[in-house]
C-alpha cells in the first residue's frame, strides 16, 4: 500500500498487498481492498465495502456503507456511490457455470452519483455528473448530466454538476439557477459550455 503514513485505515479493514491508496483517503470498518486496486487521493471508503482486484477509483470519491465494487468497474473522480448500491460484472451469472472470463466493463465517469440501493447492470457507461435515483435499476448507458430513476431506469430530466435540476424548453442553452453553470442541449445530449461567473470548474 502506498502513502501508508498519509492514509487512514481502520484496524478492522483489510488492505491486500499490492493495493494502492492515495494520500488523504480514509478506509473504514470491515472494508476489504483487494490486490491491484488503485484508489485516488482524498476518498472516503465507508463501512463494509469491498473493492475488487484491479479496480480503479479516482480522487475525491465517496463510497457509502455496504457497497461492492467488483473487478471490471472503473470509477472516475468525485463519484458518489450511495449506501448499498449494487455494481455487477457478469451479465448472466450461474453458480454451476463460472464466467470469470466474461466480465463486462462498467464505467462511471467523473462527478456521477448513484443513489442508495440502486443496481447497475454491468456493461454500461454512466456519463459525467449523471444522477441515478435511489432504488433505480440501470440496464443501459446514461448520458452526461442525465437524471434517471425507476425500474428499469428511464431518463427523467437533466441535472447540473452541483446537483440542481436543469430546465430546457427544447434545444438550446440554460443556466443552473444555483451556480450559474451554462449548458447546451443539442439533439438530447447536454454538455457544459461555461462554468458561470465566479464559479470554478
Amino acid at each position: 500500500m502506498s502513502n501508508k503514513d498519509k492514509v487512514f485505515v481502520h484496524d478492522s479493514a483489510f488492505v491486500d498487498d499490492g493495493a494502492e491508496i492515495g494520500e488523504g483517503t480514509k478506509v473504514w470498518h470491515f472494508t476489504h481492498i483487494r490486490e491491484g486496486a488503485k484508489i485516488g487521493e482524498k476518498c472516503n471508503i465507508g463501512q463494509n465495502v469491498y473493492i475488487g482486484q484491479g479496480v480503479k477509483i479516482g480522487k475525491g470519491v465517496k463510497i457509502q456503507n455496504n457497497v461492492s465494487v467488483y473487478e471490471g468497474v472503473e470509477v472516475g473522480d468525485y463519484v458518489f456511490l450511495g449506501p448499498s448500491a449494487v455494481l455487477t460484472n457478469v451479465f448472466n451469472p450461474r453458480s454451476e457455470f463460472p464466467r470469470k472470463d466474461e466480465y463486462r466493463k462498467t464505467i462511471i465517469e467523473d462527478g456521477a452519483t448513484i443513489g442508495a440501493n440502486a443496481t447497475i447492470v454491468c456493461g454500461v457507461t454512466l456519463g459525467r455528473s449523471c444522477f441515478i435515483g435511489a432504488g433505480a435499476v440501470v440496464t443501459r448507458d446514461v448520458g452526461d448530466f442525465s437524471l434517471v430513476y425507476g425500474t428499469p431506469a428511464r431518463h427523467m430530466g437533466w441535472i447540473c454538476a452541483c446537483g440542481v435540476n436543469l430546465e430546457f424548453g427544447g434545444e438550446g442553452e440554460t443556466a443552473c439557477p444555483a451556480c450559474s453553470r451554462v449548458y447546451v442541449n443539442k439533439e438530447d445530449c447536454v454538455s457544459l459550455v461555461s462554468t458561470g461567473e465566479g464559479v470554478s470548474g
